[in-house]
């Protein structure tokens, strides 16, 4: 294939034209669509798919919803259909695999992404409200709030915009809970599911004080006025060195008059235990609301 000028991902036309044998084709073509190819050089991963996707739709077209989501960094799988968003009156293609929206997008909807045209953290945020939970949604847009896809002013700004758009009620709702400090998708449910429970709202990333008033840990979610803190346990905290150091910080934690309640991975599809238990937590320490 080097004598060809190619693409890593091409159309069967644009093969066709740099007139590739059927042999070459086999040998280097790894058929995405009908009609397109990716060369075996390039991974099969999600950007490669979507950039050729993005080959046979419309020049308009944007990646949308999960599929923006996902390009974005958000802890969200793609779907078994990648997601696309074309102006209104532009044809909507039929493709196996893809599924198209009529989107009227302003041009601060759209961002582009290492060169693929994709919707912005606000507009994609805002297209998932409908579809997603509230909690699930909270999720997602601390992720793109942690990698910088979005804000409190461009948020506001889109939502400001979207009178009458399918779950913008949810949104509007949700958007004052958003934080670029929530380390991690459990952290974010967990906090919502504490907030929607009807507790007092915690402190994201709250800084444990030794004497001197020096931090010398962090919690991911805690109400310092009673010195009580929820943590999250991955699966990276049973690396040796790991372990080794959480149990340092709960030691200080602990030596400072800390009560941390410890969840994990079970704990996700029984949140109302997270709160019952960090509600014990907190009246046990005199705490009322």
């Amino acid at each position: 294939m080097t004598k060809h000028l190619l693409p890593p991902v091409y159309t069967l036309a644009a093969a066709e034209v740099a007139e590739l044998t059927r042999a070459e084709l086999r040998d280097d073509g790894v058929r995405v669509f009908r009609g397109v190819y990716r060369s075996r050089a390039l991974p099969a991963d999600l950007a490669t798919t979507v950039e050729a996707a993005l080959s046979v739709l419309p020049p308009r077209a944007s990646v949308s919803h999960r599929t923006a989501a996902a390009l974005l960094g958000a802890p969200i799988r793609p779907g078994p259909l990648l997601e696309f968003a074309v102006p209104p009156g532009v044809h909507r293609a039929r493709r196996r695999g893809l599924r198209v929206h009529v989107r009227d997008l302003a041009g601060v909807d759209e961002t582009l992404l290492d060169g693929l045209r994709v919707t912005s953290g606000p507009q994609t945020w805002l297209d998932l409200a409908a579809s997603l939970t509230a909690g699930e949604l909270v999720a997602v847009g601390d992720a793109l709030y942690r990698g910088g896809h979005l804000d409190g002013g461009n948020l506001t700004e889109r939502l400001a915009r979207a009178d009458g758009v399918r779950g913008v009620v949810q949104a509007r709702a949700c958007a004052p809970l958003l934080t670029p400090l929530a380390a991690s998708r459990p952290e974010s449910l967990v906090r919502y599911a504490v907030v929607s429970g009807g507790l007092p709202h915690p402190v994201v990333q709250v800084p444990v004080l030794d004497r001197w008033g020096r931090a010398v840990a962090h919690a991911d979610l805690g109400w310092p006025q009673w010195k009580v803190a929820l943590e999250y346990e991955g699966r990276q905290h049973a690396d040796s060195e790991q372990f080794g150091r959480d149990i340092d910080r709960y030691s200080l934690m602990a030596a400072d008059g800390w009560l941390t309640v410890r969840f994990a991975a079970r704990h996700l599809d029984r949140l109302d235990v997270v709160v019952a238990r960090a509600a014990g937590a907190l009246r046990s320490r005199g705490a009322r609301w």
